[in-house]
């Protein structure tokens, strides 16, 4: 069993957030995978399916952004889990824009998310980074982060999400290189 965790900021308001992204990524392979219907647990949503044999925990902490871990937290000791059985999908200022990239463990770049999880289960959960890109000045980063996905970036994040979902399998299976190489793949057509 593996616990993936989208992040994001409840209601609607902050629905197309880039910050958000997590969200949208957890929500993708919840619909690709006909996962359960949600239910209120662990301070947040949790969905469950299976992609190929492994069963999968979907969750997206309903505690906003910087509570995070708590959630990520409740949900790993519930089911006897350990940080290595979590995966935390989460927007990335340091990779461009529709570029996905998978690590374990390492630094949270200031991303509150990743520091409350850090601080719940500490930093050797693997981390789904997906890119959002830089604003170009540190004193933007709050609204761009909190600002909405523009019109023209539509296509393009659908076309990524679609991917993350399409290629889930590989994260599933714990092939994390390969993974990452089908999802490049598909957005280089």
């Amino acid at each position: 069993m593996q616990i993936w965790v989208g992040l994001g900021n409840p209601g609607a308001q902050y629905a197309m957030h880039r910050h958000n992204v997590g969200f949208m990524a957890a929500d993708v392979i919840a619909d690709m995978y006909r996962f359960s219907a949600p239910r209120k647990q662990f301070q947040g949503w949790v969905q469950e399916g299976r992609i190929g044999p492994e069963k999968i925990i979907l969750l997206k902490p309903a505690t906003f952004m910087n509570e995070s871990g708590r959630s990520v937290g409740e949900a790993m000791r519930f089911y006897k889990l350990t940080p290595q059985d979590v995966t935390v999908f989460h927007d990335e200022l340091d990779l461009a824009p529709m570029k996905v990239k998978v690590k374990r463990g390492g630094g949270n770049a200031g991303h509150n998310g990743l520091r409350s999880t850090d601080a719940h289960i500490g930093a050797d959960f693997r981390r789904v980074r997906i890119g959002i890109g830089h604003p170009g000045h540190k004193d933007r980063v709050h609204g761009y982060v909190l600002g909405n996905y523009h019109k023209s970036e539509m296509d393009a994040l659908s076309d990524m999400l679609g991917a993350i979902g399409a290629e889930a399998e590989w994260l599933a299976k714990e092939d994390d290189a390969r993974f990452m190489n089908e999802v490049a793949l598909r957005l280089a057509e």
